[in-house]
């Protein structure tokens, strides 16, 4: 699946990254707690938060997450858009809450979680 394509069924728009979208994702994440993400693998995840800070765009950094979809309405502000641009991180947005948009992406096909083991 493309981050278009998962854009496009979470009836979402791009804030930035537009450009880069037909980007391959091969796992998904949902997650307000940042800790929560640094559970998961790496490799061409997308990531969905309700969580709306800089701290979002430094652990996708991390993680090298190249792709961020904000559920609930949450809409990031220029500084997070200005930081994702300069890292390279696509940034979307749906009205969904987490649960449905993680269904909703679970359902159309992407079903990989892709958790690690830690320890």
């Amino acid at each position: 699946m493309t981050v278009a394509e998962a854009v496009k069924i979470l009836e979402g728009q791009f804030f930035t990254g537009e450009d880069k979208s037909q980007l391959e994702i091969t796992s998904a994440c949902g997650a307000d707690l940042m800790s929560d993400v640094m559970a998961f693998v790496k490799d061409r995840v997308v990531l969905m938060t309700g969580l709306v800070n800089s701290q979002v765009i430094r652990t996708a950094e991390l993680l090298d997450i190249h792709a961020i979809i904000f559920v609930r309405g949450k809409t990031p502000g220029r500084d997070m858009i200005e930081m994702a641009e300069e890292a390279d991180i696509i940034l979307a947005g749906t009205k969904f809450p987490m649960f449905i948009s993680c269904g909703k992406i679970y359902e159309a096909g992407l079903r990989t979680g892709g958790t690690r083991v830690i320890g």
